[in-house]
């Protein structure tokens, strides 16, 4: 049996979602899922507009139904649904309204496991009350923070025989093992919905779904690894925009350009002692960032012996409130560094402060193990607890920009393609 691809609206705009939905049919995909945020957004309207504009295809309304099951399903077995989805964490008198709603109205249930307590036991009780299909959902906020749906998929398959879909920040790879474990339909939102190029994500897609033994599947890297990853792949600005502006360094610019990852190794020094902020070197390890508070701009602490024995060491870059000099030899030396200013003139190394202790560095707090992103816009701080969550939510906000980008190039306005006065604070 052919995978089915259902492709999920997680939109605002009702109008930007009919465009996607087209796109990503072209690329295989087979039935429209309207999200909750879209019906949030437009209402039934919603429904109504894609059942016209894709009159051939299964469309599902998410209403994420957890109460009134029989009005919900009417509401949107009306508008022209053909499949609605229910919280399989509802009450079961409340999936059973659902079901006798869905049986008048002629369309299907589905029961969506997102957040479920104990979501293998769910999902056998709710094969049992009579649902179509059981959606096997790791939600956004879990996948930020590690949780995949695929092993949970394999444990639930070998318990029920209800037909099987999954979702949660499945792409090629991800999608192709959901196949292999049992599911039925994959369902694919931010993977396809905000690509560049719609069509061509909905058809690796489903080139994956179609032949799951052909996609290799990776070997498992650290979270360190895939944290780095996600970190070369985004900007600071998406970094910033996924931490809701926070974690950006005041008054700290790019002196030597180049993309900067790594974790930092923090010094605390006094004006123009560069004692710790060499001792520092020989701390680092391969990969660590050089975070210097050295209290004055007007004396460096830092210059081009540093930065030749912090190239030895393989650090990953440094970055200065306060001064560094030098500016010929450290240009040339290619390391990143990111500072507040340069002067020509040095202090003395009278070994005052501290190494690996909480500073402050461009305004923000700056702990040992914390991640140090910098780029041409500047730098952020990432907490080392929230590190994958934040990589995980900045490689969100680039492919959404990737989508919208596509979208202007086309030849629309910012505004105009989100709908800025409509969604402007009352």
């Amino acid at each position: 049996m052919v995978p089915i691809i259902q492709v999920a609206l997680d939109l605002l705009e009702l109008d930007r979602s009919v465009e996607i939905a087209k796109e990503a049919i072209a690329g295989g995909a087979d039935w429209i899922e309207i999200g909750t945020p879209l019906i949030k957004s437009e209402g039934m309207n919603a429904i109504r507009t894609m059942r016209k504009a894709f009159s051939d295809r299964t469309i599902l309304a998410d209403m994420k139904t957890v109460d009134t099951g029989a009005m919900e399903v009417e509401m949107a077995a009306k508008a022209g649904a053909d499949v609605v989805i229910v919280l399989g964490s509802a009450a079961d008198s409340t999936v059973l309204d659902a079901l006798r709603s869905a049986h008048k109205y002629g369309v299907r249930l589905m029961a969506d496991l997102i957040s479920a307590p104990d979501p293998v036991k769910r999902a056998v009780e709710l094969e049992a009350l009579g649902v179509d299909y059981v959606n096997v959902h790791v939600g956004i906020d879990q996948q930020m923070i590690g949780k995949d749906p695929i092993s949970i998929l394999m444990e639930i398959s070998e318990k029920v025989s209800v037909q099987l879909a999954v979702a949660g920040g499945l792409d090629a790879e991800s999608a192709a093992q959901a196949v292999r474990a049992g599911a039925r339909i994959v369902i694919v939102g931010g993977n396809i919905t905000r690509s560049d190029n719609v069509t061509e994500a909905a058809r690796k897609i489903r080139q994956s779904v179609d032949s799951p033994e052909s996609i290799d599947i990776r070997n498992r890297v650290t979270v360190d690894q895939e944290i780095r990853e996600i970190f070369k792949e985004v900007s600071t600005s998406n970094i910033s925009d996924a931490m809701h502006g926070k974690g950006a360094m005041k008054g700290i610019h790019p002196l030597v350009r180049g993309k900067m990852i790594g974790t930092a190794i923090t010094v605390q020094s006094f004006a123009g002692d560069w004692a710790k902020t060499v001792e520092a070197i020989d701390i680092a390890k391969e990969g660590n960032v050089i975070v210097i508070y050295n209290e004055s701009k007007d004396i460096a602490c830092w210059g081009g012996l540093a930065t030749q024995s912090s190239l030895n060491k393989r650090i990953a870059g440094v970055v200065i409130e306060g001064a560094v000099r030098d500016i010929d030899e450290v240009e040339t030396l290619g390391l990143p560094i990111y500072t507040s200013n340069t002067v020509p003139n040095a202090g003395d190394p009278k070994g005052f402060g501290e190494i690996n202790a909480e500073i402050t560095c461009g305004g923000q707090a700056v702990k040992p193990g914390d991640y140090i992103i910098g780029d041409e816009s500047g730098v952020v701080v990432v907490p080392g607890e929230r590190a994958y969550e934040i990589a995980r939510r900045a490689k969100e906000v680039n492919k959404t920009e990737k989508r919208i980008f596509d979208e202007i190039r086309r030849g629309g306005t910012l505004s105009e393609i989100l709908k800025l006065k409509k969604w402007e604070k009352l």
